[in-house]
């Protein structure tokens, strides 16, 4: 019976945050402390947001505020449940203790997850000061990247193509355009689209489409509908036939936590479907 009130008492200690006594601790020795803390802490086999691991990462910041590493992961589980207010005070101070690594990332967390572009872009262009030599790439892709998303968010379209275009000139130059993100076809291809360029927007989605191995359910809808507005209807109708197949199997653009940015559903894929049999069975070009 003992070590079960022993397991209790570790418990009740660590939910309540066994205070240290850190009163004769020098800064450094607090410094250390902390890192030995969020250690503990990342070696824990708990789900962000659990009471056990943000406890460790509490203290660990109680030990030095200034543990930038403890502050941006405390933050996760807010973002993540969308407590919008305690993720942005928490990231910012991470952000404040090194600017360089969490500028960009914070820059990626506005676009991803609260859709401020505007927010995301100056981010972005913060992180072009910060590290003049070297590109960002928060989330393992290019600030260039998520720039020409986030102004595609804002429907500005020549600066969404003007940075999707540098994003893919460089990947090309360094390894060849095949190691692009081929999500950059995708919404280059609608930048193109909604800019009412479709001649350029069905380059990209082709791309998209190669590049996916043909497994894209985004590349074929936004193709079938650029033939279907062109006129073809029975290349329009086959190829959202594909759409519809890759749809099914799951390959199409999305986000674990998130709406992917113009995320289609199979909503869209029929209301199209519906579109082109309709007119084009009026103008008896399908059977």
């Amino acid at each position: 019976m003992p070590k079960y009130y022993l397991s209790i008492l570790f418990l009740l200690c660590i939910l309540s945050s066994c205070k240290e006594d850190i009163s004769n601790l020098s800064e450094s020795e607090k410094k250390e402390r902390s890192a030995e803390l969020f250690e503990d802490a990342q070696s824990l086999h708990h789900g962000q947001g659990s009471p056990m691991l943000m406890t460790k990462l509490e203290a660990a910041i109680a030990m030095d505020p200034n543990n930038c590493d403890a502050l941006r992961a405390l933050s996760i589980a807010y973002l993540k449940r969308g407590v919008i207010d305690t993720w942005k005070t928490t990231f910012d101070k991470a952000v404040e203790c090194n600017p360089e690594i969490w500028v960009p990332w914070r820059g990626y967390l506005h676009l991803q997850f609260y859709r401020d572009y505007k927010k995301a872009i100056a981010d972005f262009d913060a992180s072009d000061t910060l590290t003049p030599n070297f590109t960002d790439a928060p989330q393992g892709q290019s600030v260039d990247y998520w720039r020409g998303l986030a102004y595609l968010g804002l429907k500005e379209y020549e600066n969404s193509i003007e940075y999707l275009d540098r994003y893919i000139q460089e990947v090309t130059e360094d390894d060849g355009e095949d190691w692009a993100e081929p999500t950059a076809f995708l919404y280059r291809g609608i930048a193109h689209y909604e800019n009412e360029n479709p001649e350029a927007a069905l380059l990209d989605f082709n791309k998209m489409i190669l590049y996916n191995k043909n497994k894209t359910a985004d590349g074929s809808y936004y193709k079938a509908l650029i033939l279907f507005e062109g006129g073809k209807c029975e290349e329009a109708i086959k190829e959202l036939d594909i759409a519809i197949e890759n749809f099914n199997n799951g390959y199409y653009n999305s986000h674990p936590y998130t709406e992917a940015l113009r995320q289609i559903y199979i909503q869209d894929i029929n209301n199209l479907e519906k579109a082109i049999k309709t007119e084009c069975q009026q103008k008896n070009e399908i059977y």
